[in-house]
């Protein structure tokens, strides 16, 4: 038996509303929706664990609950606070880690831009491509969250597209050189502006749409094949679970990087069970910065 601490809200979890064929299956009327969870061991049948251990896992959205060991992973609170473990050290990092690394594979000098670069996965890509010596310019949807980007974690530009009239314009002032990676998080009207500036070779990581999650029609945009073949380009999408098999590898890295100082993480924490509708709708209004966090 376990209690839950801290509960994680994510933009994949609108999608488990919709029924339809995806790759995780959808949410099931009558039953509470399911998602990232650290919790404290209340009882324990295993002896793989014992009362006060903490552990993550996939969990329903409860207070308490009871669950088979299969699933659970012990946490080390001393490491890192408990909650990173639904963050930095959790799936959006892991995201972060190799969505880059594998599929924008940096390097130094390059340009690398990110949307949503504000939030949980897109902080921690801005700062992986810091480290490998590359250009990097964010996304987000605030003043707030633009100068957070610039001063704590070392963007080199920042652009509020909700006060941006002309995105291209923007994006040509602040990448002179062109864009080399581009990091999606939100698709829509932003990607078409940031895929217009693409440099020969570039690589393009589709990893999240959520600017499209909540559409009732099928968008239409521009058509991105003739920019992609023109400048021999790459673009993949790609599931964190892809690399579930190499999961110890980016922990450890990212570990080594927040003990050395190189990475820096923000949660927005809500404080209570009854607010975690209230935390799922703010994501898609982006009133969060870095990791949106119910706390319990």
């Amino acid at each position: 038996m376990v209690e839950a601490m801290y509960y994680s809200v994510d933009p994949y979890m609108r999608g488990r509303m919709n029924d339809a064929k995806s790759y995780i299956s959808s949410f099931e009327t009558d039953k509470p929706i399911e998602g990232g969870v650290v919790a404290k061991v209340i009882e324990s049948k295993s002896s793989d664990f014992k009362p006060g251990d903490l552990v993550f896992g996939r969990l329903p959205w409860r207070l308490q609950t009871v669950v088979a060991v299969i699933g659970l992973q012990s946490i080390n609170a001393i490491i890192a606070p408990a909650s990173y473990y639904l963050g930095i050290l959790g799936m959006p990092g892991l995201t972060a880690y190799f969505g880059l690394m594998d599929i924008g594979k940096p390097k130094a000098g390059q340009t690398v831009v990110v949307s949503g670069a504000a939030g949980a996965v897109g902080m921690v890509v801005g700062q992986i491509a810091k480290i490998h010596g590359c250009r990097v310019v964010g996304i987000a949807g605030s003043d707030e969250k633009i100068n957070i980007l610039k001063s704590d974690y070392e963007f080199d530009d920042a652009i509020n597209y909700k006060t941006t009239p002309d995105l291209k314009k923007a994006l040509a002032q602040s990448c002179p050189n062109g864009v080399d990676i581009y990091f999606d998080n939100v698709g829509g009207e932003i990607s078409d502006a940031v895929i217009s500036q693409i440099n020969f070779k570039a690589r393009i990581i589709v990893c999240g749409q959520i600017s499209l999650y909540n559409s009732s029609e099928i968008p239409t945009g521009p058509r991105l094949q003739p920019q992609l073949l023109s400048h021999s380009a790459l673009m993949q999408g790609f599931i964190v679970s892809d690399y579930q098999n190499r999961f110890g590898e980016g922990l450890h890295q990212l570990v080594k990087w927040i003990k050395d100082g190189n990475i820096k993480y923000m949660e927005t924490k809500l404080k209570g069970f009854d607010q975690l509708p209230n935390a799922l709708i703010g994501l898609f209004k982006g009133e969060n910065m870095g990791k949106m966090i119910v706390e319990a």
